[in-house]
């Protein structure tokens, strides 16, 4: 891949390259990829390696997801417009970027960091990218939720968790869908959680690596 080719051109080699590779399905998913400028959220000194499928730091010891990593949780979201979504971990804010594509037009991403400084790096990227209106960045404890907003459409966790935070499944809508990476601090699963008439199912969507979900239930 040349670093001299139009940044749009990088885009679409990358997410052609995804949907070959099967972790783009659906066309809903593939045109949000395609949508949102991924190097717009990283610092400006590694902005030449948006395109690349790895995850980049962003400071204070936190990172940007892969793209696939971001595609594979986007596509088990199951997003429609108008859902009302919560994310923990807003890191630099291209995930929230890429759900906000998913649920627009009348859909809200609620997007939450423990960490001041990148949760205003997060606001400003999604500012300038033409996020600001659909996604709202608070800084705070991601694993006791969003008490205030719930009940929430879909919730998704971008840090491992010793568990799924008892607060999101409160927190869940019945007929939401939520996925948690579990395990621990090094490795996870990514678990994704359904809550059907007040039940809650579980599946495993195999193995992942985030960085530590840190609060009162997470580590």
């Amino acid at each position: 891949m040349s670093p001299d080719a139009p940044v749009s051109e990088l885009r679409n080699r990358l997410v052609d390259s995804l949907v070959r590779k099967g972790y783009v399905v659906t066309r809903s998913v593939e045109s949000a990829m395609r949508s949102v400028p991924r190097e717009q959220f990283l610092p400006e000194g590694i902005r030449q390696d948006a395109y690349v499928d790895s995850p980049l730091p962003i400071g204070e010891g936190q990172t940007i997801s892969a793209p696939h990593m971001v595609a594979i949780m986007v596509e088990k979201l199951d997003l429609v417009p108008g859902n009302k979504v919560f994310e923990i971990g807003a890191g630099s804010g291209y995930h929230a970027a890429v759900v906000a594509e998913m649920v627009r037009p009348d859909g809200h991403v609620f997007t939450m960091e423990r960490i001041a400084s990148l949760a205003r790096f997060a606001e400003q990227n999604l500012t300038a990218a033409g996020y600001g209106d659909i996604v709202s960045v608070s800084v705070g404890d991601g694993s006791k939720g969003l008490p205030e907003e719930a009940p929430f459409d879909r919730i998704f966790v971008a840090c491992g968790a010793p568990d799924v935070p008892s607060p999101l499944l409160d927190q869940l809508a019945d007929g939401g869908k939520m996925l948690v990476p579990v395990g621990g601090r090094m490795y996870q699963d990514l678990i994704k959680v359904e809550k059907r008439d007040g039940k809650v199912l579980k599946e495993s969507h195999g193995g992942c690596v985030f960085v530590p979900l840190i609060g009162e239930f997470g580590y």
